[in-house]
């Protein structure tokens, strides 16, 4: 049976396709698999340094370096509406709302250390890298110029704490509920074998987090030069059009896809580090991708909301929306300035493609040194 041209083309364009399916998937795994490992020494550990929050400053770099250790915002913030809940700050609400809000602004920043980790397999590509890494750390700059700004307000006024209480009293007697992630629905089965089959070889669970985290880097690597390589196959400029014309057709088009997409998968961390590669691949631009990554931030927030409202705690609930009001806030005052987190982003990443230590000194740096410095040294 012979096929003609225009039949080759289309079996090619099917192939590519499922290839393509077949990479995002081992993408989403490795950061299921990532994520997984790195609670198992991690979440203890993380736990313990949010619990250890005596000053509403040192919180900040806690919320950073507990976030960066899990890889997880909604895990953190989560974790922190439910200490509150407990009283575990303090038997004061106010005190412990105080706390709590920088622990939560700090896990804005540290929930970024994912996507940017998911621009170095592009390292050795100068041009493709220096994209990814803009489209990741665009997302980095917006945060920390967030907190810059929005944080010594706070600690001045209590502002988050005082607008948050104003939507508590409105989602008053509001009970709770829970998304399905259709993302973990698929991957966690999986990643959970992977562990049970582990845990079978060693009880080391440090071990077995090193093994777990180290597989899920060497598959994230795999997953996103390879779905490059297929984006690069599949015709890019049919595609960029499919995407301009489409999801990121506009601004407000682009925050409600990561608004909806973050709410959908329940992970920041995934949406922003989906389009990385895509960035990569030349399909996306920089100001495409900072709308979208806004939206992110927002849809992010939704996870401890549920929480909270299920535990009725005024003081979780006043918690859990002073994160959303954060990011709104964040939001109105940065987006009119948009230029400057992008052309931060940009000019970063053309620094970083001629040197490339730089993004790995850069990740050390800002998410792990900086924080466990002020942690251990002011407390």
């Amino acid at each position: 049976m012979e096929f003609n041209s225009n039949q080759q083309s289309k079996y090619s364009n099917i192939y590519s396709l499922l290839k393509l399916f077949l990479f995002l998937y081992l993408f989403f795994l490795s950061l299921q698999l990532m994520g997984d490992g790195m609670k198992l020494f991690g979440k203890g550990f993380s736990k313990t340094l949010i619990e250890t929050t005596t000053n509403p400053f040192i919180g900040l770099f806690i919320g950073i370096l507990a976030t960066s250790m899990i890889q997880s915002s909604s895990s953190t913030t989560s974790m922190v509406v439910a200490m509150v809940a407990g009283g575990a700050f303090s038997t004061n609400p106010e005190i412990s709302i105080k706390l709590a809000i920088p622990i939560v602004m700090g896990a804005n920043i540290g929930t970024s250390i994912t996507n940017t980790i998911a621009s170095l397999p592009q390292i050795k590509r100068d041009n493709e890298f220096k994209r990814a890494f803009a489209a990741a750390t665009v997302h980095d700059f917006f945060n920390i110029l967030a907190v810059i700004i929005l944080f010594p307000l706070q600690l001045a006024t209590n502002f988050l704490g005082i607008a948050a209480k104003e939507l508590e009293i409105l989602f008053q007697g509001v009970g709770g509920a829970k998304f399905l992630s259709p993302v973990k629905a698929i991957t966690k089965p999986v990643a959970k074998y992977f562990e049970s089959q582990l845990l079978l070889l060693s009880d080391d669970k440090n071990i077995i987090a090193w093994v777990i985290v180290i597989l899920a880097l060497l598959i994230l690597f795999f997953a996103l030069k390879s779905m490059v390589d297929v984006l690069k196959s599949i015709v890019i400029e049919k595609a960029k059009a499919w995407f301009d014309k489409f999801l990121f057709r506009n601004a407000i088009r682009a925050f409600s896809v990561g608004v909806l997409l973050t709410v959908l998968v329940q992970s920041s961390s995934i949406t922003t580090s989906l389009i990385v590669p895509m960035a990569g691949a030349g399909l996306l631009t920089l100001s495409q991708i900072f709308p979208y990554t806004l939206g992110s931030n927002i849809g992010t927030t939704i996870t401890a909301i549920l929480a909270a409202l299920v535990t009725g705690n005024d003081a979780a609930i006043i918690v859990s929306f002073s994160h959303l009001l954060f990011n709104i806030f964040g939001i109105v005052i940065i987006y009119p300035f948009r230029k400057l987190p992008i052309t931060m982003a940009s000019k970063f990443a053309e620094y970083s493609t001629k040197s490339k230590l730089v993004p790995v000194l850069y990740i050390v740096i800002v998410f792990f040194v900086i924080p466990l410095l002020f942690v251990f040294l002011f407390t």
